[in-house]
């Protein structure tokens, strides 16, 4: 069956429905990574958003439900050049159009991927809408494009009630904006007891639960949506619990003190980002999926530091925050997919609370 995808300047691909047959408006992003669409898919910092993803083959090794970020998948619809009808690896239980069919998610195959990436990348980030009809309104399109915002997502993606899973060291809080899975494997895997919370729970309850250390989740959307959550996050800055924030996180604590955030022209997403480390001059390859920065021109120089630089573009990276035992970072160090070169900073986390 054909399928069309139409973007907001009115360029059109077309391309094969391979996905659940349905029509979508949706933000059109890119992904450079070359394996993990499943991570991809199932990652909820990607609601609201539809995926282009820039390797040209697809599902060749299938799907192994043990490497899902979450419970189910959060892209708004999946763009690729071939999607693979044979998946061949030991530890393939399915296909990606199973997966995407089951979980009503429309996905278009067999368009030119890299003109995509190149008007996106030229252009910038916009909207689009996959179509799975012979025939249609344009102007009615047009404007459901033109009306789309990326809302509410934080909400739709956290938990909706604490849980914790065991550990018998340190006792860590994660606050859930839409968090990877892998960020609390690689809390366990050093021990600790985490508990989940959901992404409103105010401060004062989260103190009361006595954390050794609190964690600030990734997440979708826009970062300024977030107002209420953001005053919370302020009052734990103002204790002397030891923090550590990814992604979201990091933007929601810059918030919280002060500083400023923008959206990118075409934000990062993929596995092979370098990030230069401002103490050591150490750069590492990292794995990122966000759309928004901090704005470094509005840091106060008493309050927090730019920790690391995007070697790409220069945008910020990470901070580190004066006389606290706080840290975060734009990227994202438990990978999934993507290079582990960062994974040290958990151990960093650690030690904080163990000092």
């Amino acid at each position: 069956m054909k399928a069309y995808l139409i973007l907001e300047d009115g360029s059109m691909y077309e391309g094969k429905s391979v996905g659940a047959d349905k029509n979508v408006v949706s933000e059109i992003v890119f992904n450079t990574s070359m394996t993990g669409y499943l991570e991809v898919l199932t990652d909820p910092s990607y609601a609201g958003q539809a995926v282009v993803m820039t390797y040209p083959l697809i599902g060749n090794y299938g799907v192994c439900y043990d490497d899902k970020e979450s419970n189910r998948p959060w892209v708004d619809a999946f763009i690729v050049r071939e999607l693979s009808e044979f998946a061949s690896n030991f530890r393939n239980e399915d296909s990606v159009q199973n997966l995407l069919k089951s979980n009503n998610i429309p996905c278009i195959s067999g368009i030119d991927t890299r003109d995509l990436t190149k008007r996106l990348r030229e252009y910038g980030t916009m909207n689009g809408m996959i179509v799975c009809e012979s025939s249609f309104d344009m102007a009615q399109i047009t404007q459901r494009i033109n009306e789309y915002r990326v809302k509410g997502v934080v909400k739709k993606t956290s938990t909706e009630k604490i849980y914790t899973l065991p550990g018998n060291k340190k006792r860590v809080v994660l606050m859930d904006f839409g968090a990877k899975k892998s960020i609390a494997k690689e809390l366990q895997k050093r021990g600790c007891e985490v508990i989940v919370v959901p992404y409103d729970t105010c401060a004062a309850d989260i103190i009361n639960l006595r954390p050794d250390g609190i964690m600030l989740s990734n997440g979708p959307g826009d970062p300024k949506e977030n107002t209420a959550i953001i005053k919370e996050i302020k009052k734990l800055y103002d204790t002397d619990i030891p923090i550590f924030a990814i992604c979201l996180g990091h933007q929601l604590m810059a918030l919280a003190t002060g500083a400023d955030t923008y959206k990118l022209k075409y934000g990062h997403r993929g596995g092979n980002h370098p990030v230069k480390d401002l103490e050591t001059g150490r750069t590492y390859i990292s794995s990122q999926n966000h759309g928004y920065a901090v704005d470094e021109s509005t840091l106060d120089k008493n309050v927090c530091v730019p920790a690391f630089i995007n070697v790409n573009d220069s945008t910020n990276e990470g901070l580190r925050y004066i006389n606290k035992n706080i840290f975060t970072v734009q990227y994202h160090p438990e990978a999934s997919p993507g290079p582990g070169d960062s994974s040290y900073l958990f151990d960093k986390f650690m030690k904080m609370m163990e000092d």
